[in-house]
């Protein structure tokens, strides 16, 4: 069994964070890492090799410019057998679908029978990602999994509800979902860090990876952002000082002036 872990580069949780006016897309130009819900998925990979499970190659796929080589060095450190990058101009811009095409076109190729994405992305806050490739690899998807274990041709899975869990089971090729209660990731070590510059990072075009290139890119991408704007300011507050115990009437007053009364 091979395993395909989808992973993203995203700003970095301390940089500032802005939407560039030309473009109505978030500004990546600052400092970026590797999208820390991914690290449950490439820490639950790993896992599974290490319980037991017959894995024989790990591999972080992640679409992105050339920057993205950092986060996938970090993958590779974290345990990922091996790397995929595509990177290509004609990317930019893609939405949702977009992104999930060309990862599907990528995972395609890679003889995954598993196929493993962090819950989100920290950037766009989507949780729909791992729908969206799988409808596109189409294979079964379970999504939020909290527990998941490989049992011969299938899995099992613990999903978290808004009531509880459901336990679901479907057969292998799949696509899940991790949340991140499904496990603590590890730290790599130096001699991880050290080894991931000697594993593969193929970086492939657009082309390379087969993508449509109708379907990526602004040009094709299925949503638009037509306009963004930032949040009307909020007007001043009301002080009530509490001078004698005369607070109260002007707390009803001013509720009473708003119909909240």
């Amino acid at each position: 069994m091979n395993i395909a872990v989808c992973v993203k580069e995203v700003p970095s949780g301390t940089s500032h964070k802005r939407l560039d006016p030309a473009t109505n897309r978030l500004d990546r130009s600052g400092d970026s890492e590797l999208n820390p819900f991914d690290l449950h998925a490439l820490e639950e990979a790993v896992q599974i090799r290490e319980g037991g499970a017959d894995v024989g190659e790990i591999v972080a796929v992640c679409m992105g410019p050339a920057s993205a080589q950092r986060a996938l060095q970090k993958a590779l450190a974290l345990g990922a057998d091996r790397a995929v990058l595509v990177s290509d101009d004609s990317l930019a811009g893609s939405d949702i679908a977009g992104t999930a095409h060309v990862l599907a076109a990528v995972v395609a190729k890679q003889d995954a029978d598993l196929v493993i994405l962090g819950q989100q992305a920290a950037d766009a806050d989507c949780y729909v990602m791992a729908a969206a490739v799988a409808d596109y690899l189409e294979r079964p998807v379970v999504t939020q999994v909290a527990d998941l274990t490989v049992e011969g041709s299938g899995i099992r899975a613990k999903r978290q509800t808004e009531h509880g869990y459901d336990v679901i089971e479907a057969p292998l090729p799949a696509v899940v979902s991790v949340s991140d209660a499904i496990n603590t990731p590890r730290l790599p070590s130096i001699k991880a860090i050290m080894g991931a510059k000697k594993k593969p990072l193929e970086t492939l075009s657009a082309a390379d990876a087969g993508v449509d290139s109708g379907r990526v890119g602004e040009s094709g991408a299925q949503s638009i952002v037509r306009s963004v704007a930032p949040p009307a300011a909020k007007s001043a507050g009301v002080t009530i000082e509490d001078s004698g115990g005369d607070s109260a009437p002007q707390v009803v007053e001013i509720l009473a002036g708003k119909g909240l009364l």
